[in-house]
């Protein structure tokens, strides 16, 4: 588990750029700075940090709701914004258990004032990497039970582990402790728009962040393998079970998908 004491500003991290992306306020000057550079090579970063939240939102509404799932463990989570993760479960399911993980202690700081969670059911915070599965499952047991079904959400956060082979180990690892009945939700950016990619290259040469890596969606639909995917598959976020009246808004550069583990 990686834990740091203060908040560094002199450098930008994903989890505050994207919170300037979407219109929040919790970021330094470094971020704006990186996520402006990101703008001004793509301004479709905006629609696709949008669409991307969207995505998430609609996830969570079917697992919570038609698939019954009472547990999530939310890993890369970001800075709060509206309808996180355990506000959109615990309306529709109020026991709704909800344990989130980001290594940013901004993050931290954030979630441990506004992650609240209902009488009901739970709500926890765990500074950690995606990289140390071993300590996030060790952490999550208490507040999550592995003999009763988890929703794991990987949300825009594989892109940041560097090679693919690597990113594959971490999710099997993740859903091997996770019972039959289990979900894997997984979106990140691919490689489908050029404009997007020579963006988020420009973006790692520069910000000093750590880098990330849009992959295809052949690649990302690698991280469901043996797991029981569910409709429509892996598709642009855009196209995952679109709210009434969003079925033709433009495909964006970022997909994922929901499956169920046997």
């Amino acid at each position: 588990m990686s834990s740091q004491s203060e908040i560094d500003t002199t450098v930008p991290h994903s989890a505050r750029i994207w919170n300037f992306l979407l219109g929040g306020t919790d970021n330094y000057p470094v971020d704006r700075q990186a996520g402006e550079g990101i703008f001004a090579v793509f301004p479709g970063m905006v629609a696709m940090a949008r669409q991307s939240r969207r995505m998430l939102r609609r996830v969570v509404r079917h697992l919570a709701g038609e698939a019954g799932v009472r547990q999530f463990l939310d890993i890369g989570t970001g800075l709060p914004t509206m309808d996180n993760t355990h506000e959109i479960a615990q309306r529709l399911a109020p026991a709704s258990r909800i344990v989130y993980v980001d290594n940013d202690p901004l993050v931290l700081t954030h979630a441990r004032k506004l992650l609240t969670s209902t009488p009901e059911g739970a709500t926890d915070y765990i500074e950690a990497d995606v990289r140390d599965p071993g300590a996030i499952l060790t952490e999550a047991a208490r507040t999550l039970d592995y003999d009763e079904p988890v929703a794991l959400m990987l949300m825009g956060i594989l892109g940041l582990v560097g090679d693919y082979d690597q990113a594959r180990s971490i999710v099997d690892r993740l859903m091997a402790a996770l019972p039959s009945g289990s979900y894997l939700a997984v979106y990140d950016g691919t490689d489908a728009d050029p404009a997007y990619t020579e963006a988020i290259r420009t973006y790692n040469s520069v910000s000093g962040a750590v880098p990330y890596i849009p992959r295809t969606q052949e690649q990302i639909a690698g991280y469901f393998e043996g797991l029981e995917l569910l409709e429509p598959g892996v598709v642009p976020v855009t196209r995952w079970r679109p709210d009434p009246g969003q079925e033709d808004v433009p495909e964006v550069s970022c997909s994922g998908g929901l499956a169920r583990k046997p």
